[in-house]
């Protein structure tokens, strides 16, 4: 058994809520949700102001580490809505890695991913921004081992299709279930470990 020693929460990020307690006077923060956080909290693996969905808050600075810099690469599923319709083989370049432009303009090609077109999950939540349905757009879940800074969101405009709204909605085991935007749930340590890395 895991003591413990650490607290653990999941967010379900609303649309232009950005992932940090300061930095950012005047526009909305992690602080404006009204959650008895304990010190020390952070996040990790933050998302965009105007992504929205799953993050990680917890007291433990080690998981940052463990999570995203560790050996064994770690799953974190997206849904997207992007403009226009996307093709078969535009869908099988996604799959098989695009090159991107990354950090001091270098130039980098993504790892293979999973992605697939699927169609507008009937219980989706609210966003701050809603794209009309009359106007062409494709629905996507990919599924990405990496996490390079807005990586889907450089992949979809090297593909030509301009991402309009992306949820964050699992990362490994753990996902967003039934939270709303805005809503906090904490979860026990020795769960935390086994939903994110596994039993040992």
């Amino acid at each position: 058994m895991i003591p413990e020693l650490h607290r653990y929460f999941i967010v379900n990020k609303p649309y232009d809520m950005h992932s940090q307690f300061t930095g950012v006077e005047g526009r909305p923060m992690l602080g404006d949700l009204g959650y008895p956080f304990p010190e020390g909290t952070h996040c990790i693996g933050r998302l965009d102001h105007n992504s929205e969905g799953l993050l990680i808050l917890t007291t433990n600075k080690k998981i940052t580490h463990l999570l995203f810099k560790g050996k064994k690469p770690h799953r974190r599923t997206y849904l997207l809505q992007v403009y226009r319709e996307v093709k078969p083989e535009t869908l099988e370049e996604l799959k098989n890695g695009i090159v991107i432009r990354v950090k001091d303009n270098g130039i980098y090609k993504t790892a293979p991913c999973e992605a697939e077109i699927i169609k507008k999950p009937t219980n989706l939540f609210q966003s701050g921004w809603e794209y009309p349905d009359n106007i062409p757009h494709t629905w996507l879940l990919m599924t990405l081992t990496e996490g390079k800074f807005r990586q889907i969101r450089k992949m979809m405009t090297a593909v030509k299709h301009r991402c309009l709204r992306l949820i964050r909605i699992s990362i490994e085991n753990l996902t967003l279930d039934t939270l709303q935007p805005g809503e906090v749930r904490e979860i026990p340590e020795v769960e935390f470990f086994e939903r994110v890395f596994g039993k040992e």
